[in-house]
């Protein structure tokens, strides 16, 4: 299962960005994440104990989500997550060593960008999807200016003080997705928070999302 597939497959757009979650979480916040819709999660490496909450993760919901990791920054921890069952590296930054590591893994590369020098790397060195990162502090007008000369079936994911409130400015700009941290998920949530913040963010893809129009082409352009 991969990304694309997902997203074929009527998935929403939505990255789960669980900074700080703890193996003893991991099962039940994934659980809930993929009952609410979200099925891309993501945990960083600078979580508690990260490799064993993926580990959790993927023996949990993978085979109804891609899980993987993030904050990844060397060779060695993409080897980690690889050996954990992740199947998604994300990065903050452009190392083409760590996108091609993942990619001779196995593993789907989401390296961060944030110029067109940046995004240009990330791609020669084999990824199709990049992480603009910080989105916020860049906007919308940024990425669709990015967008405009970017190789073709070059996808970009905007993360960073993104939310429910902006999903819609983000994909009229041309991202693929978002990548959703805070507003989703914090370690002192309870379940419940969660859930209800996972089905904000799924509802307020549905709102945008044309009937009868499958959601991975639904982008309002």
């Amino acid at each position: 299962m991969t990304i694309t597939d997902l997203l074929n497959g009527g998935a929403p757009p939505l990255v789960a960005i669980l900074r700080g979650v703890t193996p003893n979480t991991a099962a039940t916040v994934g659980e809930a994440l993929v009952e609410a819709g979200i099925r891309i999660i993501e945990v960083p490496l600078n979580s508690p104990d990260p490799l064993l909450s993926i580990s959790r993760l993927v023996e949990a919901v993978g085979d109804r989500a891609v899980c993987g990791a993030g904050t990844v920054l060397d060779i060695a921890a993409v080897e980690h997550v690889a050996q954990a069952g992740g199947k998604l590296v994300v990065s903050p930054n452009t190392n083409p060593a760590v996108i091609a590591q993942a990619i001779e893994c196995g593993m789907e590369a989401m390296p961060g960008i944030a110029t067109p020098t940046d995004a240009f790397s990330a791609v020669a060195a084999g990824a199709r999807r990049l992480k603009l990162f910080p989105a916020a502090p860049l906007g919308p007008g940024y990425l669709k200016a990015l967008g405009e000369v970017l190789p073709a079936g070059t996808s970009v994911w905007a993360v960073g003080g993104t939310d429910a409130s902006s999903l819609h400015s983000w994909l009229e700009a041309g991202a693929e997705g978002i990548g959703v941290g805070g507003a989703l998920f914090r370690p002192s949530m309870s379940i419940e928070e969660i859930a209800r913040n996972a089905e904000g963010l799924v509802e307020a893809w549905m709102d945008i999302t044309p009937a009868g129009v499958p959601k991975s082409e639904a982008v309002v352009r």
